[in-house]
């Protein structure tokens, strides 16, 4: 594994790691203002964007709800994960995520799932 490798999957554990307790300072922690988060309902720019956009998934996807990892895959500065959840709120047979680093930062997250709401 190269450095750059090392960084991303650092990174990437630390966001799924916020992401389960749904600790959004810990996840704005891995993103700048100058970081988009690319969702179907199109690009958010910066903190105050990010943070809202998690505020909201963790009301689909709070801390306990069953959460499966697929697949993880890094290449250098690139991380990609396939995911299914199940929370009282919503059932997620898939997500996927690709997150491109430029050094241990979130520059470009793309995101998007296939949600049934219950």
């Amino acid at each position: 594994m190269n450095t750059n490798e090392a960084i991303t999957n650092e990174v990437l554990s630390h966001h799924l790691t916020a992401f389960g307790n749904n600790d959004l300072a810990e996840i704005l922690k891995d993103y700048t203002e100058e970081s988009q988060v690319w969702t179907p309902n199109g690009p958010l720019k910066g903190l105050a964007a990010i943070s809202q956009f998690f505020a909201d998934y963790f009301l689909t996807i709070p801390t306990g709800s069953a959460f499966t990892m697929k697949q993880l895959t890094v290449s250098h500065q690139v991380g990609y994960v396939a995911w299914a959840s199940d929370s009282a709120i919503a059932q997620i047979p898939m997500g996927t995520d690709t997150f491109f680093l430029e050094g241990d930062k979130i520059i470009v997250h793309t995101v998007a799932d296939y949600r049934i709401m219950k």
